[in-house]
């Protein structure tokens, strides 16, 4: 049996941050509704950041422009911090440059503020379980700056690695299959396989590998042939 997002028992825990009281308390008011445990709030970046590590939520709704700290610096704090951690930018801007940006400093998914409360809240749902959610139009984009990212020189490692590590066959179609831009949803019904067993062989490559989020795997498959084949 497959694994869904529905399955988890817990209620997924949720900070928004948000800097517009009104917009940010309608959205924690919203998702409360719906199940959501509503763990903090934030109306800065750097509030956002002290409150993220001490509230501990599995999703942080985050907002790009932020008074103190920019929202993707927050980004690249918190998921450092705690890398279980997922972020969902929720942003009124779709400009390229800030979702590239977004997602470069770690967030898993990115959504328009025109978005409705369903679309949200299945964002939330999807993003708690590491599935990349985008604004449509938005997902091609950074699958092709993955693909230039991985035209480019690596940066030179710093230690010498006498052997790449080796991948089972299962991480290997996991991990190809993830290069050419599919959700772990997607992946579990191609391979017919759990949801929960696709983020397990993603979480063990990522360790395999000493990579941190999903951009830097891709690219790794990217610059591999993955993808191609």
């Amino acid at each position: 049996m497959t694994e869904s997002t529905e399955d988890r028992r817990d209620p997924i825990k949720v900070m928004v941050v948000d800097d517009h009281p009104m917009w940010r308390d309608a959205v924690a008011r919203d998702l409360a509704e719906s199940g959501f445990e509503v763990v903090a709030t934030a109306s800065d970046g750097d509030q956002a950041v002290r409150r993220a590590k001490a509230a501990a939520p599995d999703v942080l709704v985050l907002d790009l422009n932020l008074p103190a700290k920019p929202g993707v610096q927050v980004c690249k704090e918190v998921v450092a911090a705690n890398p279980a951690l997922r972020v969902l930018v929720l942003s009124a801007s779709g400009e390229h440059a800030d979702v590239l940006e977004a997602v470069k400093s770690g967030a898993t998914g990115y959504l328009l503020k025109s978005a409705s409360t369903g679309e949200l809240q299945e964002a939330v749902r999807r993003t708690a379980v590491g599935d990349p959610v985008f604004t449509p139009g938005l997902a091609g984009l950074v699958l092709g700056e993955y693909r230039r990212l991985a035209s480019e020189p690596a940066p030179a490692p710093d230690t010498d690695e006498p052997k790449a590590p080796r991948l089972t066959d299962r991480e290997t179609e996991v991990l190809r299959l993830v290069a050419k831009g599919l959700s772990y949803k997607q992946i579990a019904e191609r391979l017919v396989i759990s949801h929960r067993t696709v983020q397990n062989h993603v979480q063990n490559t990522l360790g395999k590998l000493q990579l941190h989020n999903r951009v830097e795997l891709v690219r790794y498959a990217i610059e591999r042939g993955l993808d191609d084949e």
